[in-house]
């Protein structure tokens, strides 16, 4: 039995202008996805998902016909399809992957709630990537799409900077960020799943992005990097939300849900759902719940360094 795991994601600086170029600060999470993979005597692939409870959240069956990977009638559902495309994109980046016909027993474990928006598409390629030996950047290409930053947090246990060099290819270096005031720092989920495609295809249709923003966000990113104290940090992350929320013609969070909360607070990844930082002096967990929010993350234990 072959056994892969993959690192979750956070992306703290440089949401959506990361596609264009922008320097990114991304932190691999303790949460992640493993897959184990064993063959069998057949030619069906049986999947199977499970939660960070060990329930089974999904089941699927596919068959193998003259090569090509084809789903069960009874299966025929959006996740299926989806696991259909990558597996069927795998195949097509390495011809060898279940070249074979033979059966497999596949299945996926997740230690985080998938509504968290950690990654659970992410780490299932990186995975799904390691098991067929391609690059885990063009199985996404050809599936998800995106940056490629969660990719990149998969595959690595340090905090990362990520950016697209001017031919889309990845730049991806391993960072020292572990900020003296951590302890001050936590994670929020909002209770709502953002679609990251759809965050994405918005922002493409404002097509607005300059050189000036791009410029300015790198900047913040590795001034972040190197930040020594609280108090610029929160400086920095405030900056940061005003340039996004005029590219995106949005309301910071803060200032549209939390306004008077006392700390910084930036939105991750795409705006209007899964985690926002917060800053706070004390544990700020009675005033989110107060809000009716009940997840409420102290940064150590959830970033991986």
């Amino acid at each position: 039995m072959k056994t892969f795991r993959s690192n979750g994601k956070l992306l703290v600086t440089a949401e959506y202008v990361v596609l264009d170029g922008a320097k990114a600060l991304a932190i691999p999470t303790k949460h992640g996805q493993i897959l184990t993979a064993e063959e069998s005597n057949s030619n069906t692939v049986v999947w199977k998902s499970y939660d960070e409870y060990g329930k089974v959240w999904y089941k699927g069956h596919f068959i193998f016909d003259n090569g090509e990977i084809l789903k069960q009638v009874q299966d025929d559902n959006a996740i299926t399809n989806r696991l259909k495309n990558i597996l069927s994109a795998a195949r097509t980046l390495n011809p060898e992957f279940l070249a074979n016909s033979k059966g497999h027993r596949v299945s996926t474990y997740l230690d985080f709630n998938r509504e968290w928006g950690l990654g659970t598409s992410s780490t299932l390629i990186n995975n799904i990537a390691q098991w067929a030996n391609v690059d885990a950047y063009k199985l996404l290409e050809k599936t998800f799409g995106g940056s490629g930053y969660d990719i990149a947090c998969a595959q690595h246990n340090t905090p990362i900077t990520f950016q697209l060099n001017t031919k889309n290819q990845p730049l991806v270096n391993s960072v020292r960020f572990n900020p003296i005031f951590k302890d001050h720092l936590y994670f929020v989920y909002l209770n709502q799943k953002q679609n990251s495609r759809d965050g994405i295809k918005a922002y493409r249709s404002l097509n607005k992005v300059s050189d000036t923003i791009i410029n300015d966000i790198n900047a913040i990113t590795e001034a972040i990097v190197e930040v020594s104290s609280l108090s610029a940090f929160e400086h920095l992350i405030t900056e940061h939300e005003n340039i996004i929320g005029k590219l995106l013609n949005q309301t910071p969070i803060k200032s549209r849900a939390f306004s008077d909360y006392n700390g910084a607070i930036k939105s991750l990844g795409a705006w209007g759902g899964d985690f926002v930082l917060v800053t706070s002096e004390n544990d700020p967990t009675d005033y989110f719940k107060s809000k009716g929010l009940d997840t409420i993350i102290p940064y150590s234990k959830i970033v991986l360094n």
